[in-house]
């Protein structure tokens, strides 16, 4: 019997699946389809079907996204010679195609993602030399000694791994820098530093200029350096004991392996998740990413590094010349440079470092706009989809990650789309309200779907939107700049350990009030034409519901910008771990309840609270992991409560010597199991339905606490501006 060419099978089954999309059928007939599609998939992910029945699900809703694209393409396009009409819904079109570009791209990436990695460490029989970069530039020297800290206390042979802080902020351009205040901080900073270092037993090493920014420094430290293997540790990442011996390990089983890529936990929450106050409720905003998306591109050996938490094999980075430095996201276009390369790549989904973000929303757009700016610059200087040496799926994951950063331009004309007919009564999209229905509602209610099943308890339905709103803002901006003009942009540091302590408006949020007026202007029109022209009643009624959510989005997004003022960036994380807590020479069994990165609340039993006045002096008495004798911890007392027998008590850190950094970090860092249960404690999936619910609750609450904000900030300055004028 004949074998029929596997190319011969695909072209039938393309063709089929084209036959049906291009079927022409009735609105009702598709109004059914379509409730059928829904249906199934409800059904599906109510029983938790996963394998086949997961890529059964998927393909239902891309039936149901490719039948809306041909309707889309072939029926709504306003006339050409209507140019008025023609040029807003052309770009409307565009932006909705690349919507469904992305999300075949995702399809593709984490339809089927790579299971979590089981543990390397007990595994371990070889022990590569690794030198441990921790590259700096404007960070505070007790922060720096935390993340040095760490990195010295990590399990491994003391002899086969350099710990090297590559200070980039008191290089001798700095120090000789005509600015003389300039000059003299970058003066204090060396010496302060180099005593630090010396203290730690780590290596402190500056250069002559600051130049390629911090993959210049990065290969600076490897002239300096021999080991086999470069692990990477930004200044506020610390990184858990068990880091190398969770990750060293591959090298051996790989010798074409250039990368092992950890996720990037972190102990405080960003602006969003501080100022809504979801950080303990719902997964971060990076877990999507690190979740999920990491270990699809790790499917396909498109893994890439994300300039910190990770490994790097020195061999690998010898053939690029070391750390590629043309973007200024270092990290992704050195990936890109091996993974063409023929080397390899590995994800392990374990958070073994704790980290900290940006507290400030300026500070977290500031970020987000280095990173989409980078991205853009790869996407223009070195094009994956076109790249020698690498895999067709290894071209479409780093197209995926790259494209991703052209959001902000759909997400700004999704949200002016609606205005163009409820101001200037401009018809840019050609359809009725049944078919917005049976095609338009149909799509998007299965692109949530769809999204909630690749991405599930990593992600709640909306948030995407929420956050993708926030930076359009003000990345729509960055990415036309790096467009016009792409090796403008520069390396700019990452503001670390943030706080605010008076609640305020963000210094950069005059734009969402704008365009929450706007729109709210837009939707008391909408009521106005629905009862004032009844004729267009059900075309209005869509396009007012389009804004309505568009409006919900931005009245929440006022929440975000509305700063909650906090006397600390960190967060609590709950850990369990016995001590002993010292006072006036005294001793006390005790239990430290949580840690943030800068204190800890412990549990006292036996003493008495009068005899603890806030702010006296005290110590925390605990014997490190893997440590033989017990260190004492000094703690300034900041609060007391009582709790029958036992007393709580609140305490800041008020490290003193090298090795009160080294506890620090003990207690903050070196247990990965504490991250990995608090990342799970709030890693649920609350659904379609009661996830939208929730949300619009949350939307409701933030848009009036971002007005009080408005208020006060105006009268705070009406009263400023009335003290100045008597």
């Amino acid at each position: 019997m004949t074998k029929i060419p596997t190319v011969l099978i695909w072209a039938f089954f393309t063709l089929c699946i084209i036959s049906v999309i291009t079927l022409p059928i009735s609105l009702q007939t598709q109004l059914i389809a379509s409730i059928t599609v829904v249906t199934l998939m409800a059904i599906l992910k109510i029983l938790k079907a996963e394998g086949t029945w997961r890529l059964v699900a998927l393909a239902l809703g891309t039936s149901i996204v490719l039948r809306y694209v041909y309707w889309r393409t072939t029926n709504t396009l306003p006339p050409i010679n209507q140019l008025e009409n023609f040029i807003p819904g052309f770009l409307l079109y565009l932006a909705e195609m690349y919507s469904v570009a992305m999300l075949a791209l995702s399809l593709f990436v984490v339809a089927m993602p790579l299971p979590a990695r089981p543990s390397r460490a007990e595994k371990l029989q070889k022990f590569p030399k690794v030198d441990v970069f921790v590259p700096s530039y404007n960070e505070d020297a007790g922060l720096l000694a935390n993340t040095l800290a760490a990195a010295k206390g990590m399990d491994y042979p003391a002899d086969k791994v350099e710990v090297w802080l590559l200070d980039d902020g008191g290089t001798e351009q700095k120090r000789g820098s005509d600015n003389v205040v300039e000059a003299q901080s970058a003066i204090e900073r060396h010496e302060e530093l180099q005593t630090l270092c010396h203290g730690l037993g780590v290596r402190y090493l500056t250069r002559a200029r600051n130049e390629h920014a911090k993959a210049g420094n990065l290969n600076n430290g490897m002239q300096h350096s021999d080991g086999d293997l470069i692990a990477v540790f930004d200044a506020d990442h610390a990184p858990s004991r068990d880091f190398l011996k969770e990750t060293v390990g591959y090298f051996e089983d790989d010798p074409r392996l250039f990368l092992v890529q950890t996720p990037h936990f972190f102990i405080n929450p960003d602006p969003l998740e501080r100022n809504l106050r979801t950080f303990e409720k719902m997964p971060s905003e990076n877990e999507m990413f690190y979740g999920i998306i990491q270990r699809g591109l790790d499917k396909w050996n498109a893994a890439f590094f994300c300039g910190s938490a990770a490994v790097l094999s020195r061999k690998a980075l010898n053939e690029t010349s070391g750390f590629s430095g043309i973007s200024i996201t270092e990290d992704c276009e050195t990936a890109l440079a091996l993974h063409s390369l023929g080397w390899n790549s590995i994800y392990v989904d374990k958070p073994l470092i704790a980290g900290l973000q940006p507290a400030t929303f300026s500070s977290f757009i500031g970020q987000r706009s280095r990173w989409a700016q980078g991205m853009m610059q790869i996407l223009r200087f070195r094009f994956p989809l076109m790249k020698g040496g690498l895999t067709l799926p290894q071209r479409l994951c780093y197209m995926s990650s790259t494209l991703f950063w052209l959001f902000p331009f759909p997400r700004t004309i999704f949200l002016i789309a609606p205005l163009f007919y409820l101001f200037f009564d401009l018809e840019i999209f050609t359809a009725s309200g049944g078919e917005f229905m049976g095609y338009t509602l149909a799509y998007m209610l299965v692109n949530l779907m769809m999204q909630n099943y690749l991405y599930g308890s990593f992600r709640w339905p909306w948030i995407s939107e929420l956050y993708e709103y926030v930076q359009s803002v003000h990345l729509l901006p960055a990415v036309i700049s790096v467009m016009i003009n792409p090796r403008k942009p520069t390396f700019k540091v990452t503001a670390k350990d943030e706080s605010i302590l008076v609640s305020r408006l963000s210094e950069v949020s005059r734009p969402f009030f704008v365009i929450f007026a706007v729109l709210f202007v837009a939707f008391i029109a909408s009521i106005f034409r629905f009862y004032h022209e009844p004729f267009k009643a059900d075309v209005t009624l869509v396009v007012g519901g389009w804004n309505l959510v568009n409006l919900i989005i931005a009245g929440c997004a006022l929440g975000v910008v509305s700063e909650r003022g906090e006397k600390s960036a960190s967060r609590r994380v709950k850990i369990s771990r016995r001590c002993e807590f010292v006072i006036n020479e005294r001793r006390f069994p005790a239990s430290i309840e949580n840690v943030s990165a800068n204190g800890a609340r412990v549990q006292v039993f036996g003493i008495d609270m009068p005899a603890v006045p806030a702010d006296d002096r005290a110590w925390i008495r605990f014997k490190p992991y893997g440590g033989t004798s017990e260190g004492e911890l000094p703690v300034a007392i900041r609060n007391v409560e009582g709790r029958g027998e036992v007393t709580s008590i609140g305490c800041r850190f008020t490290p003193e010597l090298p090795q009160h950094h080294l506890l620090v970090a003990d207690l903050i860092s070196a247990n990965s199991e504490q991250w990995t249960k608090f990342q799970s404690a709030r890693r649920y999936n609350p659904g379609l339905l009661k996830g939208t619910f929730w949300f619009l609750g949350l939307a409701l609450y933030q848009t009036s606490r971002g007005l009080v904000y408005l208020v006060r900030s105006m009268r705070r300055r009406g009263n400023a501006s009335g003290g100045v004028r008597s």
